[in-house]
């Protein structure tokens, strides 16, 4: 039964950042509104736990980048500037069983797999790719079409190509150039002075601050609830009447759901034609497994190392204490390793220590002195939804925000574009979201 304290002004489908940014907004100006969550935390893809001994760190790792606007300014509202850290990165390549520094201009001078002249191209690459004023005009190539001219086939062959094959699998020879040009354009604008690239962290991590937006919703009058996975949806004629989850019903005027478009299109099945779940199910998606290590040493100095040898099979390794002191994590060492595939994949499949059996053995290939005793604690997360496949054309068929019901609509980590998904343009879509939903109660 629906009782009648759950008839909301709002109710939210999911406590990532678009969700909590929405709610925070439409609470803060006097909505009542109810966030569902399925899982016992905030945060989505940025959520934390701990590992055995207490050390809390993110699911999946999280920085943002000393360009990004939304995160900061969110920050500073909740009086929490004071938690924000501006750090220097060291980023790196692993190539034909080396490892080489590639975080300033003079490292691009150093790494002679490249000839002279692919290492000059490669290092004008930032400002040509500058040139292109309009994302549409490339949409419609694919990366390679796009940046193989630019860069040389040699540079493309050694550095881009196996990059993108490990981020987008068998997806690689589909995506949009408009992922990789927007991505370049904003690293080429995080550089200090001398070159090297300086990004962001928030004190505690990513699930601390959106904690921090969980008690601001709740200080404003809203409601999070944890543990709800909305099972699907009523609907009396063009509107929804009511959400049905795990936990009860609730019911509102307004409705705003940002899981991705999979799980959207199971909610709704029952309620809409197939034109409307075949344009929802377009979009494609690569899941992620994120073997998180904890150990009593350090692999290596280098926060980011791009794998670029195709016999590996991590798009990285991310030593996160590289970046975040040690200190800040009980003096252990954190380190992620990230592989994106499709669900279909055999590894997908692999309970935890067959994965960490086959992930170590790659790791010792990687780093010759590393023994699995330096492993004190590791878990395997998996994110099925992980990636949008933003393909040639996207913007033509991405779907929009609307729904078949006036008082429901969509704000997904898809629909950031032509940016590439992150926690920074959740912020942003959440606050759009919610400006949206305002005009509706009016």
């Amino acid at each position: 039964m629906l009782e009648s304290g759950n008839h909301y002004d709002v109710a939210i489908v999911g406590a990532g950042f678009t969700g909590l940014a929405a709610a925070l907004d439409l609470a803060k100006s006097g909505k009542k509104v109810v966030v569902l969550e399925r899982d016992a935390a905030p945060g989505g893809l940025a959520g934390t736990f701990e590992f055995n001994d207490g050390v809390r760190i993110e699911k999946f790792y999280h920085h943002w980048f000393n360009n990004d606007e939304f995160v900061p300014q969110l920050v500073n509202e909740l009086g929490l500037s004071g938690e924000m850290l501006t750090l220097a990165s060291k980023t790196g390549m692993y190539y034909n069983g080396k490892q080489w520094r590639l975080s300033t201009p003079w490292d691009l001078i150093r790494f002679t797999p490249l000839s002279l002249v692919s290492r000059i191209r490669l290092g004008l690459l930032v400002f040509r790719v500058r040139q292109v004023k309009d994302w549409r005009s490339i949409e419609n190539l694919s990366i390679r079409e796009w940046l193989e001219p630019l860069c040389g086939a040699e540079a493309f062959r050694v550095v881009w190509e196996p990059l993108i094959r490990a981020k987008f699998s068998i997806y690689a020879d589909q995506v949009s150039a408009v992922w990789f040009w927007k991505k370049l354009v904003l690293r080429g604008s995080t550089r200090d002075s001398k070159g090297g690239e300086q990004l962001a962290y928030f004190k505690g991590g990513f699930g601390r601050l959106a904690e921090a937006m969980v008690d601001a919703i709740r200080r404003d009058g809203g409601e999070v609830l944890y543990g709800q996975r909305v099972t699907g949806i009523d609907v009396d004629g063009k509107k929804i009447s009511r959400l049905n989850s795990t936990g009860g019903e609730y019911a509102a005027n307004e409705y705003l759901f940002t899981p991705a478009f999979p799980v959207i299109a199971d909610l709704f099945r029952n309620h809409v034609n197939t034109t409307v779940l075949e344009r929802w199910q377009r979009v494609n998606y690569l899941g992620n497994m994120c073997l998180v290590l904890e150990l009593d040493r350090s692999l290596s100095d280098t926060y980011w190392l791009n794998v670029n040898d195709p016999g590996f099979p991590f798009v990285g390794v991310i030593e996160h204490t590289n970046f975040d002191l040690p200190e800040n994590y009980k003096h252990k060492r954190v380190v992620y390793l990230s592989r994106y595939l499709p669900v279909e994949d055999p590894l997908w499949g692999y309970s935890d220590a067959q994965y960490l059996e086959f992930a170590t053995g790659h790791i010792k290939r990687m780093f010759p002195a590393f023994e699995t005793s330096w492993v004190l604690d590791y878990r395997i997360w998996r994110a099925e939804f992980a990636q949008p496949i933003t393909e040639r054309g996207y913007s033509e068929y991405l779907p929009g925000p609307e729904t078949p019901f006036c008082n429901a609509t969509i704000s997904t980590m898809a629909h950031i574009y032509p940016e590439d998904r992150g926690t920074n343009y959740a912020i942003r879509e959440g606050r759009i979201a919610a400006k949206r939903i305002q005009q509706c109660l009016r």
